[in-house]
């Protein structure tokens, strides 16, 4: 009994989460009228198993969606996703023109130099939460090297 509990309990502390890195992070600043923004960073995975962000959330928007954008007859279109995969030994990049995480129907304005709190879902239903700065599209062009402060 007493191995059964062990074997459970190391199994039950090992999370995607607990392998993923989040650098990088920051969200679109926002005008007073506009209602959506994104967010962007890289994802790295230093498992040996392929993991998938499944979701995201944050309280700053009513709506929380993955997204990508793709070239179809010349014109770039953007969609959500189900998921985004972040291969093992690997890392993904959230950038614009490619995958990002959308906030749509923000409750606020973003204002530069404010943060969020964004929460990562993972196909393990592990999460991980993530502060995230604001920045104007010049600043988050710019950004070298910024950890995100996990909240785990």
């Amino acid at each position: 009994m007493k191995k059964l509990f062990l074997t459970m309990l190391l199994a039950s502390t090992f999370s995607f989460a607990s392998q993923i890195e989040i650098e990088d992070a920051y969200v679109r600043a926002t005008p007073p009228a506009v209602q959506n923004s994104a967010a962007f960073m890289t994802i790295r995975n230093s498992s040996s198993k392929n993991i998938l962000l499944v979701k995201a959330s944050s309280d700053v928007a009513k709506v929380v969606e993955l997204h990508t954008h793709e070239m179809k007859n010349g014109v770039m279109k953007m969609y959500q996703v189900p998921s985004i995969e972040i291969l093992a030994n690997k890392e993904v990049s959230l950038n614009p023109g490619g995958y990002h995480i959308m906030l749509i129907e923000l409750n606020k304005a973003l204002k530069t130099n404010d943060t969020i709190t964004l929460k990562l879902v993972f196909s393990d239903n592990s999460t991980k939460e993530i502060t995230v700065p604001v920045r104007t599209i010049m600043d988050g062009m710019n950004h070298q090297n910024h950890k995100m402060m996990n909240h785990n």
